[in-house]
């Protein structure tokens, strides 16, 4: 009939509807709206297991941190730092410490990098005490305190000598930290003694010398007692030596903090090691330092066989008197 065919032409005509009453135009874009905020979602995700995992690794003190990272987040680190290193260090000795951390970061991580940069502040911080002062006897650290390459390496070559070593033998690469090295003189706990030791030492030297050249009431060389102005190379005082003392102390009691060295029995043998090899470098300096025939050894020298005979009598001691 013509009412029957007049409704069917209506229904043809008719738009159909589908996805809860949307039209095809409208389900087409809530689908693409749906597939662009799964997909940020799963971007997003990877994002975060991306920052994740790159956490992981730089923070890792279980297996040794890749270099390229270790670089990187020593000049993120070193940029942020920037104008407060200025005031530490030469341009030249910013380089020289980027070098030098990037390459402490990759060996052992965090803890060697952060225990060597509170070598650094302290350092910084003992060399300020009286420096106006000290300048004005002419017994003041040059540069205005600043360090140079030449201190960089004088003091933290045989701390990264340690580090280095310490690879051969890290423990993610063995079965256990008891792994011997160099026909079984060391093991990993002995040289991260020797790395924290080395520091000591250095820092144990500084204390010594600015806490002498500022509040030491009566110098007199090692070797002789006699007695002689502050600031002459192999003299020592009652006041430098007691700060030698605690200024060893304050690197080992770290390493302990953050787990780089394992008990108060290292901490006391890496103190006594920093003590006497402090000691020691006064003897050289008293003996052969600015000597004729000895022009060679600079401070720079005296330190790095300064901080080898600290890392040395630490891992001697540690070999005889820890189980490690």
């Amino acid at each position: 009939t013509k009412a029957q065919d007049l409704a069917a032409m209506t229904s043809r005509s008719r738009p159909s509807f589908s996805n809860n009453g949307l039209s095809p135009g409208l389900s087409t874009r809530k689908s693409s709206s749906s597939y662009v905020s799964m997909s940020m979602s799963m971007s997003i995700g990877s994002l975060d297991v991306s920052v994740a995992s790159l956490a992981s690794t730089l923070l890792s003190t279980t297996s040794v941190v890749p270099l390229i990272p270790s670089f990187a987040i020593n000049a993120g680190l070193f940029l942020l730092l920037k104008t407060k290193l200025e005031k530490m260090l030469t341009p030249e000795g910013i380089f020289h410490s980027l070098a030098l951390g990037t390459m402490l970061w990759h060996t052992l991580g965090w803890r060697g990098w952060t225990t060597c940069v509170v070598y650094l502040f302290l350092g910084q911080l003992v060399t300020k005490v009286k420096f106006q002062e000290k300048e004005a006897m002419g017994i003041a650290e040059g540069r205005g305190g600043r360090r140079g390459p030449e201190n960089v390496w004088g003091s933290a070559a045989t701390a990264l000598l340690c580090a280095a070593a310490s690879v051969q033998i890290h423990p993610s690469m063995h079965s256990s930290s008891s792994t011997l090295f160099l026909g079984g003189i060391f093991n990993y706990d002995l040289l991260l003694l020797g790395y924290v030791s080395a520091l000591a030492t250095k820092l144990a030297d500084t204390f010594a010398s600015e806490i002498g050249k500022a509040y030491g009431k009566t110098t007199f060389l090692i070797t002789s007692f006699e007695r002689v102005e502050p600031g002459t190379e192999g003299a020592v005082s009652a006041e430098g030596t007691a700060a030698a003392m605690l200024g060893g102390s304050l690197l080992p009691i770290y390493g302990l903090a953050i787990g780089l060295i394992n008990n108060w029995q290292s901490v006391g043998i890496a103190t006594i090691a920093a003590f006497l090899a402090t000691n020691a470098e006064s003897w050289i300096g008293a003996t052969m330092q600015g000597k004729k025939g000895f022009e060679w050894m600079t401070n720079e020298v005296v330190n790095f066989i300064n901080t080898v005979i600290g890392a040395g009598i630490a891992i001697g001691l540690g070999r005889f008197l820890l189980i490690l």
